[in-house]
């Protein structure tokens, strides 16, 4: 018997050291990356990895293409004070001479890691991914960190530390292990979960509980550079709650544990800009969007927009977009499924809602349909498929000469190819399906973590082939492909609608170009795109064939008076209301690299604004693609 017992303890203890050996190499292999953002305010962010090594070469990566970004955005740039260190010495490196993102060292001998300390400096002006005001901060953490060449991000293990300036709340869908004060310290995740988890943190700090019975948790964390930006009317809440529940109702299954809406409403983080996640979005919007008319629209319609993208771009991804690292190059060629299909379905979520009234909606929808369809004379040489293609380049163009560059107009013209093929695939049926039955069949399946399914242009065909047999991919090829001078107009009138333009403006439109933009729309008079405010009286474009391009004037140029009286927006409207009277042409004094000229705009139509007029002679299937599906309840959010 002793024998036994005394092999019995043996076996225990083999079995304990075993294990013990398991979870120490585990941890030996995870890397510990600490961020400091108590320097936040002054826009600088420290960062410490302790990166498990072996002697020898070593190259280190600094992330460079991103999802959700369809270009190299990593911001190597701001990447400052770089040290390693290890076995107590400091090491020397060498940036790779082609790949400006690689970085290429030496582990010395008996050093088991090293230890790499690094500065981010967050643009002074609004931008992308990791930005900070004096009141709040986003961190993207892909931009404070380097990892091993030779592993994938879903093989890398990292275990994260942030601490915050003092008294800041934060939001996240990275799961939090504890918290002691200002520092969190978060659940070791792997690399592609964690550029996958942005995190908010602000001295102003709200939390909406978005509750909808039979779905996992949802809520907005929402920080602003004041308190007063955190005052969500309760409608506009309600609404929010709705959406959780339209979007339910439309993909009929979700692809994340819970989902946060990260909000942050400052003047100096992004403005008006999103970058979606699995579990969550980064939504910038100007400070005062929750208590400004036009503005709260927008406000709805992003959120929408990459709330959608938790299905159409995270759960399904286009092939080329698909990357096993965020080192490779990513293929655009799919986009106006990626982003067009979002912003489609973004804009119908948003309008079932509530967040948009109907008349909202078809004011944006004339808005994208005029710009593509009388703004944009560069469709007459550049296809659509080439803006998708080319959007590494096209997303970050200047505004200058965007009428003829031509931009990422993927996201505006796939809003009105898939209204299109919404109509067909109910006329193919005889009204038994629409385009909300591919929906849930192809984003659809079954509820559960993040994952991502990639697929084919031939897969996307294939899955409308068995909601509604038709030539797709001649449908999509002939639109993708099109050098025609007009816009794909077929799904607004045959969903018994036409663009039309009047001398009323189009409110969701100006509020956008005067509270986000600040520029004043001429597009669809004479053809001129003019800054107000800052740089007031600068001419962004000037539309090829429009009367003001063919007067002579261009981008750049800088508008001094109209008729003699000095110039600004509304004494432009004057002069278009003014020459239709009277049939003169409009005189505009400009300024042009320090010299001034005069020139003659012949115009005499006056103002003109796009909208939409119901045509009775057709059924209004618009009406019935923004009908809500989900059952209305009794409201239930609230704030903490």
């Amino acid at each position: 018997m002793r024998n036994i017992s005394m092999m019995r303890s043996w076996l225990s203890w083999v079995a304990v050291a075993l294990i013990s050996i398991g979870a120490g190499s585990a941890e030996a292999q995870t890397i510990r990356l600490s961020v400091d953002l108590s320097q936040a305010p002054r826009r600088l962010f420290h960062a410490k990895l302790i990166i498990p090594v072996t002697p020898g070469p070593l190259t280190l990566l600094y992330p460079k293409w991103i999802p959700g970004h369809h270009s190299p955005q990593g911001p190597i740039v701001n990447l400052t004070g770089l040290k390693f260190t290890a076995a107590g010495q400091t090491l020397a490196w060498r940036r790779d001479d082609v790949d400006m993102y690689a970085f290429h060292l030496e582990a010395p001998a008996g050093a088991d890691a090293i230890e790499v300390e690094l500065d981010y400096i967050s643009p002074t002006q609004a931008a992308e991914g990791s930005s900070a005001s004096a009141q709040l901060a986003v961190l993207s953490w892909n931009q404070v960190l380097l990892s091993p060449q030779g592993r994938t991000p879903d093989d890398l293990t990292y275990a994260a530390t942030l601490r915050l300036p003092a008294g800041w709340k934060f939001g996240t869908a990275l799961p939090v292990a504890k918290q002691s004060g200002e520092t969190i310290e978060f659940d070791p995740v792997s690399l592609t979960t964690l550029v996958d988890s942005p995190v908010l943190t602000g001295a102003h700090f709200q939390t909406i509980p978005l509750s909808v019975s039979s779905l996992p948790p949802h809520q907005i964390d929402m920080a602003g550079d004041s308190e007063s930006a955190l005052e969500m009317p309760a409608q506009m809440a309600e609404n929010y709650q709705r959406l959780v529940a339209e979007a339910h109702a439309l993909f009929g299954a979700h692809h994340y544990r819970s989902y946060r809406f990260l909000v942050s409403l400052s003047d100096h983080v992004g403005g008006y800009l999103g970058l979606e996640h699995h579990e969550s979005s980064d939504n910038r919007l100007p400070e005062r969007s929750l208590s400004t008319d036009g503005l709260r629209q927008l406000a709805g319609s992003l959120l929408s927009h990459e709330f959608v993208h938790s299905w159409v771009g995270k759960y399904r991804r286009p092939a080329g977009l698909a990357t096993p690292d965020f080192q490779q190059p990513m293929k655009g060629e799919m986009l106006w499924v990626y982003e067009g299909l979002t912003e489609y379905l973004g804009n119908v979520l948003a309008a079932r809602s509530g967040l948009f009234t109907p008349e909202e909606y078809r004011e944006d929808l004339a808005s994208t349909a005029a710009y593509l369809d009388r703004a944009r004379p560069g469709r007459t040489w550049r296809p659509l498929v080439d803006t998708a293609i080319s959007s590494q380049i096209l997303g970050s163009a200047p505004r200058e000469w965007r009428a003829w560059r031509r931009g990422t107009d993927y996201y505006g013209e796939g809003v009105l190819i898939w209204l299109e093929a919404d109509g067909i695939i109910r006329q193919e049926t005889q009204g038994r399906r629409s385009l909300d039955d591919f929906i849930r069949l192809f984003y659809g399946g079954s509820s559960g973590a993040p994952e991502m399914k990639p697929y084919t242009f031939d897969d996307l065909v294939a899955a409308l082939n068995d909601v509604a047999p038709y030539d797709w991919k001649g449908f999509f090829d002939a639109r993708l492909n099109s050098t025609e001078p007009h816009a794909p107009l077929g799904g607004i009138e045959s969903s018994g609608w036409k663009l039309t333009y009047t001398d009323k403006p189009n409110e969701l439109t100006e509020s956008l170009y005067r509270e986000y933009r600040r520029l004043a729309d001429f597009s669809y008079s004479i053809g001129l795109m003019v800054r107000t405010r800052s740089e007031d009286g600068r001419i962004v474009d000037a539309i090829n064939g429009m009367p003001a391009e063919r007067a002579g004037l261009a981008p750049g140029m800088k508008l001094i008076a109209v008729n003699g009286r000095q110039w600004s927006a509304e004494e432009l409207r004057n002069a278009l209301r003014t020459a239709k009277r009277t049939r003169q042409p409009i005189e505009l004094l400009v300024e042009n690299a320090g010299f001034y000229r005069t020139y003659f705009v012949n115009y005499t139509e006056g103002e003109k604004h796009p909208h939409l007029e119901r045509d009775s002679s057709r059924p209004d299937l618009l009406g019935e693609v923004i009908k809500s599906r989900a059952p209305r309840g009794p409201a239930s959010s609230g704030k903490n």
